[in-house]
């Protein structure tokens, strides 16, 4: 019998470690989110942060070491707590108070965010088995995480040098965006104004001779966040960001400004952005190339998920399935979960989303409980596509939720936006959790301990997450839909739903065929990536990368291409390197101006 003694998991400090780095981390998350749509796995981060802290600590004398297990719950929590944001802090609730005036209370926020998050997690856990058990779906981000926590262990030294880059990064980031906010405003480059595109004579009659690459946005962004998200997602995604953004700021803007589809936003300023006006042309073209590139690409998840579950239902009658469990999944074993404890936090988490829908909300109790149960088909779903390619599909599900809601509710803002917040954010926060607890199956943490920890990471969440926007955004209304506050997702929530409300005739003339177009080469581009084979696959344009760049400024299309050159350049020379160090360097990236980004927006709101 093994003697030695269970490795410490669920101690205090890790705990609180977790629950502290992830109120830290949170607001970079609610940042980017409303710059660019996008958040960051913060599970690497996390680890790093936590083992720098305590081993620092120890090697001073100060308490015993960082262990591996205890990591992994603080990486846990903390990546629970930046997950925060699908609970709906960068898309629909920001969507509901531009459209109807809603306003919260700080209080009243959190916890609607908490109950949307405790959903998801009490469905990643009925989803555990079926996932990384039986199908033993990849889930990338989760065996990224776990990878590198063990070479930090392995191999001490890389974990310092790792921890350096993610701090001088994130220093070198947060100082950029101070001097700009605090000491000397830092503007973009862009052409020469006299560069211009002409404009139709009626256009020309407003006000305006011509359109200059600096009010389309041509321009270079001083934004090294932007240079970090480029490196993380790679030149397919970069080069599909940078053809997007040109297709819709220089050929399709300009050609509905000249046919009088878009009118000039303050024809007395030359210098004016058309950020805004051309916006509401182009979102639906672009909603269109995301929404149905991201169904058509699950739809080929879906085969594949009933394909399992036919070898699955077919294996269990021949009594195979028992015979394939791993020992671990046994009662006792260390990833065994009651089944108790799952069907009683389902029965918490629907009656507490429900109650919560109702009461803050108004949506009748019958939509609650459906919300709830809806989640559990779009959390499959999520999970599969997640699980594969490490990038849930929350934007198609929440188009589908509501698409959904809209039918069962006609007309109403609220039902629609909120009820289909339960159901897409409870489903993306599912996805993101079972990142965690590929994490945790690998490194031989206790499942248990887990689910302890992700709760703790959500309600570290809910209150960091709530706090950043508001300090980010106290007026929603005024601030987002701007260059400053492009808010990809707020936008396609709040036109769906416009829509669904009032009617097909609010789509702005010119868009309805240029929706067709966009629907077919999104179908088509999506069938390309399934079809072709694996190792062409990276030539074949993303679909949603390009239906992204018609809803944010062509300068964040930019930067986010210079980062995915600047580290694919990095990778032709050092590529052994580039494995080991980019992804920390962009997350400190990231991270630096976020929270500097986080301070300035306080700093201004107390002033």
């Amino acid at each position: 019998m093994n003697s030695e003694p269970t490795p410490p998991q669920l101690t205090f400090r890790a705990i609180a470690t977790g629950f502290v780095i992830g109120a830290i981390l949170t607001p970079c998350n609610i940042y980017s989110g409303l710059k660019i749509g996008w958040s960051f796995n913060m599970s690497i981060a996390a680890a790093l942060l936590s083992y720098g802290l305590w081993n620092g600590l120890h090697h001073f004398g100060i308490g015993r070491r960082w262990g591996l297990l205890e990591n992994n719950i603080n990486q846990t929590s903390a990546s629970s707590a930046a997950s925060i944001i699908s609970a709906g802090l960068v898309a629909p609730i920001p969507a509901l108070t531009i459209l109807t005036g809603k306003e919260f209370t700080y209080g009243i926020l959190a916890v609607w965010v908490f109950t949307v998050s405790f959903t998801g997690i009490i469905i990643a856990l009925g989803l555990r088995r079926q996932m990384l058990v039986e199908e033993k779906l990849p889930f990338p981000n989760g065996v990224a995480t776990a990878e590198t926590i063990r070479e930090m262990y392995g191999e001490g030294r890389d974990a310092v040098i790792r921890l350096t880059y993610l701090a001088s990064a994130a220093l070198i980031s947060a100082l950029w965006k101070g001097i700009g906010a605090f000491i000397y405003p830092i503007t973009s480059l862009g052409l020469p104004s006299t560069w211009g595109l002409s404009t139709s004579n009626a256009v020309a009659a407003s006000g305006l001779t011509s359109l200059s690459f600096r009010n389309l946005g041509f321009v270079l962004d001083p934004s090294l966040l932007m240079i970090g998200f480029g490196a993380i997602v790679g030149m397919r995604v970069g080069i599909s960001l940078l053809f997007g953004g040109f297709l819709a700021w220089m050929v399709l803007g300009p050609m509905a400004i000249n046919l009088e589809w878009i009118y000039p936003p303050d024809p007395s300023d030359p210098n004016a952005s058309w950020f805004s006006a051309m916006l509401e042309w182009l979102l639906w073209p672009g909603i269109t190339i995301m929404l149905l590139s991201s169904l058509t690409s699950f739809a080929f998840s879906l085969k594949r998920i009933a394909k399992g579950w036919l070898e699955q239902i077919k294996a269990s009658s021949e009594g195979r399935t028992a015979k394939n469990l791993d020992p671990e999944e046994l009662p006792g074993g260390r990833l065994h979960i009651p089944w108790k404890w799952f069907w009683i936090g389902l029965a918490i988490a629907l009656v507490a989303s429900t109650i919560a829908q109702n009461a803050i909300f108004n949506i009748p109790v019958w939509l609650g409980i459906l919300a709830v149960l809806l989640t559990f088909v779009l959390a499959v779903v999520a999970a599969r596509v997640s699980g594969e390619t490490g990038i849930p599909p929350i934007g198609a599900l929440g188009k589908i939720t509501q698409l959904t809601f809209g039918a069962l509710s006609p007309a109403n803002t609220t039902v629609n936006l909120m009820a289909a917040n339960v159901t897409g954010g409870a489903a993306g926060q599912c996805s993101d959790l079972l990142h965690d607890l590929k994490t945790g199956m690998l490194v031989g943490a206790r499942l248990k301990l887990q689910a302890i920890a992700q709760v703790f990471g959500i309600l570290s969440g809910a209150l960091a997450g709530t706090a950043a926007y508001f300090i980010l955004i106290p007026n929603p209304a005024e601030m987002l839909l701007t260059p400053e506050w492009p808010a990809p997702a707020v936008a396609t929530w709040k036109a769906v739903a416009e829509v669904l409300a009032e009617g097909f005739h609010t789509i702005p003339t010119g868009c309805v065929p240029a929706m067709v177009i966009a629907g077919i080469v999104g179908i088509a581009l999506a069938c390309c990536e399934k079809l072709v084979p694996e190792k062409s696959r990276h030539w074949v344009p993303s679909g949603p990368s390009i239906g992204l760049a018609f809803v944010i400024p062509a300068s964040i299309s930019i930067s986010l291409f210079l980062g995915a050159l600047l580290a694919m350049i990095i990778g032709l020379f050092a590529p052994n390197w580039r494995k080991k160090y980019i992804i920390v360097i962009a997350a400190g990236l990231v991270a630096g101006e976020s929270l500097m980004g986080v301070l300035e927006s306080l700093i201004s709101l107390l002033t």
